[in-house]
């Protein structure tokens, strides 16, 4: 029997029971420091994999079509840092200062690859421009998402290292192993292509992994006493203005600055998206222990809200693009 459509993927049912477990069994001592070990591990492991999957062609390709790329990159690394200052005094007061700067980090992340990608196929969009978009977003996403945390959530309540520490710590601990996972894919590509189950086992064990350690160190630390429910009622709020306010910008910009539908679709689809798969591993590198899980608590939420109204938005572009098909078949046909 098929899963009803209104409820959650089994990743989200992993990452809600990941959450409660920590919560009611945090993990600390020796056993904290072997899952930091082992969440390092893994974190290395599944960038290595990535490297050896991408294509050198996916990198290249779409490079020439500058004016779309240069408008997700700006609504990726502009546009949603100034809502996330713009709206402080509207989302302030609905989740706590922790929260707030947790919702700037989600705002200063790179954008998704797979489900960008995955969406973009699905609306009929321009795959090979989706693809080089989301894919440099997230090398980019090593350089400059460090730097804008120092610049955009540091002065409004954060705590992180300095940005060029910041730098070479997500360099050494993902850039590195991304880097010799493509130095090796002639040797291993094929293989990892014909094992997809793999690299999203990694992919997917690894956030797990993340999520599990940055939740029992928060809440060995008291997070669920700082953040009361109104905060988490609060918080899907401020998610969803962010996201409906970055998909529909995104499209009005596409569509002023005279992009076709299919362009639109890419860049509605990259430039309003924000990597969980990303975002939760720099996290880790980028913040205290004790603060990442009140960091990346909105990405979660927003991730998951990203994905279900992206879906819906992604079958009606698809629908609309049948409709056009058929209906330029019966013009010519009269």
């Amino acid at each position: 029997m098929s899963r009803p459509r209104f409820l959650p993927d089994n990743f989200t049912f992993a990452l809600l029971s990941v959450v409660t477990f920590a919560s009611l069994l945090p993990a600390s001592g020796k056993v904290a420091h072997f899952f930091e070990l082992l969440t390092t591990a893994a974190i290395g492991l599944l960038f290595f994999l990535h490297g050896a999957k991408l294509s050198r062609e996916a990198i290249l390709n779409g490079l020439t079509h500058w004016r779309l790329h240069l408008l997700v990159f700006g609504s990726t690394f502009v546009l949603f840092p100034m809502l996330g200052l713009a709206l402080k005094p509207l989302l302030l007061p609905l989740v706590t200062p922790e929260l707030y700067t947790g919702v700037l980090y989600l705002c200063v992340l790179p954008a998704t690859v797979q489900s960008a990608i995955a969406f973009t196929a699905m609306a009929k969009g321009n795959m090979p421009a989706a693809i080089c978009s989301a894919s440099a977003s997230t090398l980019l996403g090593v350089f400059i998402t460090p730097v804008l945390v120092n610049l955009v959530v540091l002065p409004n309540g954060g705590h992180a290292s300095s940005s060029l520490d910041s730098i070479g710590r997500i360099l050494l601990q993902l850039m590195v192993p991304f880097v010799a996972g493509h130095l090796l894919r002639p040797l291993i590509g094929k293989w990892i292509q014909r094992r997809a189950a793999v690299l999203k086992f990694v992919d997917q064990g690894s956030i797990l992994l993340v999520v599990y350690t940055a939740f029992s160190a928060a809440v060995i630390e008291g997070l669920w006493k700082q953040v009361p429910a109104h905060a988490l009622v609060g918080l899907l709020v401020v998610c969803a203005v962010v996201l409906g306010l970055a998909l529909s910008l995104t499209t009005l910009l596409a569509r002023k600055l005279g992009f076709d539908t299919e362009d639109e679709i890419t860049i509605v689809f990259c430039g309003s998206k924000k990597s969980l798969a990303s975002g939760i591993p720099m996290a880790k590198v980028l913040f205290a222990s004790h603060a990442v899980g009140a960091i990346v608590l909105p990405l979660m939420l927003f991730h998951q809200m990203q994905l279900m109204v992206c879906a819906v938005l992604a079958q009606r572009y698809a629908r609309r693009g049948r409709e056009a098909s058929v209906l330029k078949t019966a013009e010519q046909a009269d």
